[in-house]
Protein backbone atom coordinates (compact mmCIF):
# COMPACT_ATOMS: atom_id res chain seq x y z
CA UNK A 1 0.00 0.00 0.00
CA UNK A 2 1.11 3.87 -0.87
CA UNK A 3 1.77 6.09 1.52
CA UNK A 4 -0.10 8.09 0.18
CA UNK A 5 -3.26 5.45 -0.10
CA UNK A 6 -2.22 4.82 3.36
CA UNK A 7 -3.02 8.40 4.72
CA UNK A 8 -6.71 8.07 2.88
CA UNK A 9 -7.82 5.09 4.76
CA UNK A 10 -6.36 6.51 7.96
CA UNK A 11 -8.34 10.06 7.27
CA UNK A 12 -11.60 8.08 6.50
CA UNK A 13 -10.92 5.51 10.12
CA UNK A 14 -10.75 9.08 11.82
CA UNK A 15 -13.73 10.30 9.91
CA UNK A 16 -16.03 7.58 11.54
CA UNK A 17 -14.10 7.43 15.17
CA UNK A 18 -15.17 10.98 15.45
CA UNK A 19 -18.72 10.47 14.06
CA UNK A 20 -19.34 7.71 16.50
CA UNK A 21 -18.87 10.12 19.46
CA UNK A 22 -21.33 12.17 17.90
CA UNK A 23 -24.37 9.85 19.12
CA UNK A 24 -23.47 10.35 23.09
CA UNK A 25 -22.12 14.07 22.28
CA UNK A 26 -26.10 14.70 21.04
CA UNK A 27 -27.38 13.16 24.17
CA UNK A 28 -25.25 15.77 26.52
CA UNK A 29 -26.90 18.50 23.85
CA UNK A 30 -30.23 17.41 24.21
CA UNK A 31 -30.14 17.78 28.13
CA UNK A 32 -29.97 21.87 27.30
CA UNK A 33 -31.18 21.89 23.93
CA UNK A 34 -33.87 21.15 21.53
CA UNK A 35 -33.04 19.18 18.61
CA UNK A 36 -33.06 21.74 16.15
CA UNK A 37 -31.82 24.66 17.96
CA UNK A 38 -28.83 21.53 18.40
CA UNK A 39 -28.61 21.62 14.46
CA UNK A 40 -28.21 25.55 13.63
CA UNK A 41 -25.82 25.77 16.29
CA UNK A 42 -23.76 22.80 15.66
CA UNK A 43 -24.01 24.76 11.61
CA UNK A 44 -23.23 28.09 13.27
CA UNK A 45 -19.79 26.46 14.84
CA UNK A 46 -18.62 24.54 12.11
CA UNK A 47 -19.57 27.74 9.30
CA UNK A 48 -16.89 29.90 11.69
CA UNK A 49 -14.63 27.11 12.05
CA UNK A 50 -14.79 25.90 8.11
CA UNK A 51 -14.42 29.42 6.57
CA UNK A 52 -12.00 30.57 8.76
CA UNK A 53 -9.86 27.87 8.10
CA UNK A 54 -10.18 27.64 4.69
CA UNK A 55 -9.50 31.37 3.95
CA UNK A 56 -6.60 31.42 6.38
CA UNK A 57 -4.80 28.58 4.10
CA UNK A 58 -6.17 29.58 1.08
CA UNK A 59 -8.40 26.54 0.54
CA UNK A 60 -11.54 28.11 -0.71
CA UNK A 61 -12.83 27.67 -4.01
CA UNK A 62 -14.99 29.46 -5.47
CA UNK A 63 -18.70 27.77 -6.75
CA UNK A 64 -19.80 27.55 -10.47
CA UNK A 65 -23.04 28.73 -11.42
CA UNK A 66 -23.45 25.07 -13.11
CA UNK A 67 -22.71 23.52 -9.80
CA UNK A 68 -24.80 25.31 -7.57
CA UNK A 69 -27.95 23.30 -7.59
CA UNK A 70 -25.48 20.37 -6.75
CA UNK A 71 -24.39 22.13 -3.20
CA UNK A 72 -28.09 22.96 -2.90
CA UNK A 73 -29.07 19.46 -3.16
CA UNK A 74 -26.26 18.60 -1.08
CA UNK A 75 -27.60 20.47 2.10
CA UNK A 76 -30.88 19.47 1.57
CA UNK A 77 -30.22 15.90 2.06
CA UNK A 78 -27.39 16.80 4.51
CA UNK A 79 -27.17 18.12 6.89
CA UNK A 80 -31.02 19.37 6.62
CA UNK A 81 -32.70 16.00 6.09
CA UNK A 82 -30.10 13.71 7.79
CA UNK A 83 -29.97 15.66 10.95
CA UNK A 84 -34.03 16.34 10.92
CA UNK A 85 -33.80 12.55 10.96
CA UNK A 86 -31.16 11.34 13.09
CA UNK A 87 -31.76 14.39 15.54
CA UNK A 88 -35.56 13.90 16.48
CA UNK A 89 -34.62 10.06 15.97
CA UNK A 90 -32.24 10.15 19.00
CA UNK A 91 -35.16 11.51 20.87
CA UNK A 92 -36.75 8.48 20.94
CA UNK A 93 -34.63 5.46 20.54
CA UNK A 94 -30.96 4.90 22.84
CA UNK A 95 -27.60 6.23 21.20
CA UNK A 96 -27.31 2.84 20.30
CA UNK A 97 -29.78 1.88 18.74
CA UNK A 98 -29.29 4.91 16.47
CA UNK A 99 -25.82 4.15 15.86
CA UNK A 100 -26.57 0.59 14.67
CA UNK A 101 -29.14 1.72 12.38
CA UNK A 102 -26.96 4.47 10.76
CA UNK A 103 -24.64 1.43 10.28
CA UNK A 104 -26.20 0.27 7.75
CA UNK A 105 -24.91 3.07 5.33
CA UNK A 106 -21.71 1.73 4.37
CA UNK A 107 -23.75 -1.08 3.06
CA UNK A 108 -26.71 0.35 1.50
CA UNK A 109 -23.94 2.85 -0.56
CA UNK A 110 -22.30 0.24 -2.97
CA UNK A 111 -25.89 -0.46 -4.28
CA UNK A 112 -26.49 3.42 -5.13
CA UNK A 113 -22.99 4.09 -6.33
CA UNK A 114 -24.02 0.87 -8.79
CA UNK A 115 -26.60 1.85 -10.02
CA UNK A 116 -25.33 5.64 -10.89
CA UNK A 117 -22.08 5.28 -11.72
CA UNK A 118 -21.67 1.60 -12.07
CA UNK A 119 -18.90 1.06 -9.20
CA UNK A 120 -18.86 -2.74 -8.87
CA UNK A 121 -20.46 -4.69 -6.61
CA UNK A 122 -19.00 -7.57 -5.16
CA UNK A 123 -20.92 -10.99 -3.28
CA UNK A 124 -19.53 -9.31 -0.47
CA UNK A 125 -21.46 -6.59 -0.50
CA UNK A 126 -24.50 -8.24 -0.91
CA UNK A 127 -22.79 -10.20 2.22
CA UNK A 128 -22.21 -7.65 4.26
CA UNK A 129 -25.87 -6.10 3.93
CA UNK A 130 -27.53 -9.13 5.01
CA UNK A 131 -25.28 -8.83 7.64
CA UNK A 132 -25.83 -6.19 8.96
CA UNK A 133 -29.47 -6.11 9.07
CA UNK A 134 -29.56 -9.20 11.00
CA UNK A 135 -27.16 -7.39 13.23
CA UNK A 136 -29.66 -4.43 13.40
CA UNK A 137 -32.69 -6.71 14.12
CA UNK A 138 -30.47 -8.77 17.08
CA UNK A 139 -30.71 -5.08 18.39
CA UNK A 140 -33.86 -3.60 17.36
CA UNK A 141 -35.91 -6.76 18.38
CA UNK A 142 -36.63 -8.35 22.08
CA UNK A 143 -37.22 -11.94 23.03
CA UNK A 144 -40.65 -11.56 22.09
CA UNK A 145 -40.05 -10.29 18.97
CA UNK A 146 -41.14 -6.75 19.24
CA UNK A 147 -39.72 -4.04 18.86
CA UNK A 148 -36.89 -2.40 21.36
CA UNK A 149 -37.01 1.08 20.24
CA UNK A 150 -39.69 3.25 19.03
CA UNK A 151 -40.84 2.50 15.67
CA UNK A 152 -41.03 6.37 15.15
CA UNK A 153 -37.71 6.96 15.99
CA UNK A 154 -36.20 4.03 13.92
CA UNK A 155 -38.26 5.38 11.10
CA UNK A 156 -36.65 8.98 11.55
CA UNK A 157 -32.78 7.30 11.99
CA UNK A 158 -33.97 5.39 8.55
CA UNK A 159 -34.39 9.00 7.02
CA UNK A 160 -30.75 9.81 8.52
CA UNK A 161 -29.37 6.65 6.52
CA UNK A 162 -31.13 7.14 3.26
CA UNK A 163 -29.99 10.84 3.01
CA UNK A 164 -26.69 9.83 3.54
CA UNK A 165 -26.64 7.45 1.00
CA UNK A 166 -27.87 10.32 -1.14
CA UNK A 167 -25.29 12.85 0.20
CA UNK A 168 -22.33 10.21 -0.96
CA UNK A 169 -23.74 10.28 -4.21
CA UNK A 170 -23.80 13.74 -4.86
CA UNK A 171 -20.04 14.40 -3.07
CA UNK A 172 -18.82 11.87 -5.73
CA UNK A 173 -20.02 14.36 -8.26
CA UNK A 174 -18.13 17.55 -6.72
CA UNK A 175 -15.45 15.90 -5.29
CA UNK A 176 -13.55 15.97 -8.32
CA UNK A 177 -13.92 19.85 -8.94
CA UNK A 178 -13.78 21.23 -5.66
CA UNK A 179 -11.65 20.79 -2.02
CA UNK A 180 -12.97 18.84 0.77
CA UNK A 181 -13.30 22.06 2.61
CA UNK A 182 -15.45 24.07 0.37
CA UNK A 183 -17.57 20.76 -0.05
CA UNK A 184 -18.10 20.85 3.47
CA UNK A 185 -18.18 24.64 3.97
CA UNK A 186 -21.10 26.04 1.63
CA UNK A 187 -22.36 22.36 2.35
CA UNK A 188 -22.66 23.94 6.37
CA UNK A 189 -23.73 27.29 5.11
CA UNK A 190 -26.59 26.30 2.98
CA UNK A 191 -27.85 23.81 5.52
CA UNK A 192 -27.61 26.54 7.86
CA UNK A 193 -30.30 28.98 5.76
CA UNK A 194 -32.10 25.79 5.71
CA UNK A 195 -32.68 25.70 9.28
CA UNK A 196 -32.98 29.18 10.11
CA UNK A 197 -36.86 29.16 9.24
CA UNK A 198 -37.28 25.86 11.55
CA UNK A 199 -35.32 27.56 14.63
CA UNK A 200 -37.17 31.08 14.50
CA UNK A 201 -41.03 29.57 14.17
CA UNK A 202 -40.60 26.43 16.43
CA UNK A 203 -37.66 26.90 19.07
CA UNK A 204 -35.71 30.46 19.45
CA UNK A 205 -38.46 31.81 21.80
CA UNK A 206 -38.05 28.11 24.39
CA UNK A 207 -34.28 28.98 24.73
CA UNK A 208 -33.23 30.10 28.20
CA UNK A 209 -29.33 30.41 28.21
CA UNK A 210 -29.34 30.33 32.12
CA UNK A 211 -29.79 26.62 32.14
CA UNK A 212 -27.86 25.55 29.85
CA UNK A 213 -24.87 23.54 30.98
CA UNK A 214 -21.19 23.50 29.82
CA UNK A 215 -21.21 19.69 28.85
CA UNK A 216 -23.98 20.76 26.35
CA UNK A 217 -22.01 23.60 25.05
CA UNK A 218 -18.73 21.57 24.78
CA UNK A 219 -20.77 18.82 22.87
CA UNK A 220 -22.49 21.36 20.69
CA UNK A 221 -18.98 22.58 20.20
CA UNK A 222 -17.56 19.28 19.30
CA UNK A 223 -20.79 18.48 16.74
CA UNK A 224 -19.70 21.79 15.18
CA UNK A 225 -16.12 21.00 14.77
CA UNK A 226 -15.71 17.85 14.34
CA UNK A 227 -19.52 16.34 13.71
CA UNK A 228 -20.25 18.85 10.58
CA UNK A 229 -16.80 19.72 9.89
CA UNK A 230 -13.43 17.46 10.16
CA UNK A 231 -15.55 14.38 9.54
CA UNK A 232 -17.45 16.10 6.55
CA UNK A 233 -13.88 17.04 5.15
CA UNK A 234 -12.02 13.56 5.76
CA UNK A 235 -14.95 11.68 4.72
CA UNK A 236 -15.03 13.59 1.64
CA UNK A 237 -11.17 12.67 0.44
CA UNK A 238 -12.50 9.29 0.89
CA UNK A 239 -15.35 9.41 -1.49
CA UNK A 240 -12.82 11.28 -3.84
CA UNK A 241 -9.74 8.97 -3.57
CA UNK A 242 -11.75 5.39 -3.59
CA UNK A 243 -14.87 4.37 -4.61
CA UNK A 244 -18.06 5.76 -2.67
CA UNK A 245 -18.57 1.84 -1.60
CA UNK A 246 -15.20 1.85 -0.14
CA UNK A 247 -15.14 4.71 1.82
CA UNK A 248 -17.97 4.44 3.64
CA UNK A 249 -17.41 0.44 4.32
CA UNK A 250 -15.25 2.07 7.52
CA UNK A 251 -18.17 3.39 9.15
CA UNK A 252 -19.02 -0.31 10.01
Amino acid sequence: MSRSKAGVYLAVILAFIFWGFTFVAFKFANQSFRPISIVFFRLAVSIFFLFGFALAFKRLNRIKRKDQKWFILLALVEPFFYFLGESYGLTLVTATVGAVIISTIPLIVPFAAYYLFREKLTPMNYLGLIISFGGVLLVLLTRNEGLAADWKGVLLMFVAVFSAVAYTMVVKVLADDYSPITITAYQSFYGLLMFIPLFLIFEVDKLDFSLVSTNSLLAVSYLGVFGSGICFILITIGIRELAAATANIFGN
